[in-house]
């Protein structure tokens, strides 16, 4: 548990780097990435993500949050809008 505790500050701490609205689809909720509470509710439940990410930065961002998932051996998918 403490290892999904970690990635949970990793990934907020990451994405409250940018300036970009950055969600995760788990299912069928949407929960902001820069919330650590949400992503508490959410990452340990379920196996695959979407992150949808918009705003000046989105490249960055996108990046950023690919690695740093990666990291922590979960799988995510960045939706293209």
């Amino acid at each position: 548990m403490s290892n999904s505790n970690a990635a949970i500050v990793d990934i907020a701490q990451t994405a409250s780097q940018f300036s970009s609205s950055i969600v995760l689809q788990a299912e069928n909720k949407y929960i902001d990435v820069k919330s650590i509470l949400g992503l508490f509710t959410t990452l340990v439940n379920h196996q695959s993500y979407e992150l949808h990410v918009h705003g000046p930065d989105a490249d960055e961002a996108k990046k950023a949050m690919i690695d740093v998932f990666t990291k922590h051996g979960l799988n995510v998918n960045v939706v293209a809008e």
